[in-house]
């Protein structure tokens, strides 16, 4: 009897202990996705109300992972991602605020884009799916995925994307004028203007 009172009593002390401590966690804070579009409003003119922008310069934000557009949106925010016009937009959002903008923008569905250079295509299609071996450099089918998914928290979606705003993201990586991912610098760096222009063309065709 008394192994069982001792029993009792631990797996009580250890309950009690247990949640004690999921008490004293901390909460991962949910989103709003009613703020996340009000936030959103003062985006629309660049961006479209339902993220898929019309507007080449500007990307389609619609149905991309919510981790990589608050991890942009803080780089905005603190000046790692240079640019001027975005950093002004966020400057009003605290860190909730931006995770609720990417939650609403994730659930927005994505529309489909299309290559317009036939003459390219096929070189696209070679770097994207098969990277370029001669100088080291990865497909890029590897960390976004064949259809352009890309890899949740950690690489972005780039199905449909306009292709005039990849191939300026990749000619900012490659001038180093974007500076946020080491990784894209150092794959842009090895690309000349004709390959840049072939894959983000490509790109824009993934469904």
């Amino acid at each position: 009897m008394k192994f069982i009172a001792s029993s009792l009593c631990a797996a009580a002390f250890a309950a009690l202990s247990f949640s004690a401590q999921a008490e004293s966690a901390p909460q991962e804070a949910k989103v709003d996705l009613a703020n996340g579009q009000a936030k959103y409003g003062a985006c629309v003119a660049c961006h479209a109300a339902d993220g898929n922008s019309t507007i080449p310069a500007n990307p389609k934000l619609a149905q991309q992972h919510p981790e990589y557009l608050a991890k942009q949106l803080k780089e905005f925010a603190s000046g790692k991602r240079d640019n001027a016009i975005m950093k002004g937009m966020v400057a009003t959002l605290n860190e909730q605020d931006m995770k609720d903008v990417a939650a609403f923008l994730a659930m927005q569905p994505g529309k489909a884009g299309y290559a317009k250079n036939k003459d390219t295509l096929a070189l696209g299609e070679r770097i994207y799916r098969g990277g370029i071996p001669d100088r080291e450099i990865a497909a890029c089918a590897g960390c976004h995925s064949p259809n352009g998914a890309g890899i949740p928290a950690q690489y972005p979606r780039l199905s449909g994307q306009h292709a005039e705003y990849t191939e300026a993201q990749l000619n900012a990586f490659r001038s180093g004028a974007r500076a946020n991912s080491a990784q894209m610098t150092g794959v842009a760096a090895k690309m000349n203007d004709k390959e840049i222009k072939a894959v983000s063309d490509y790109i824009a065709g993934l469904r």
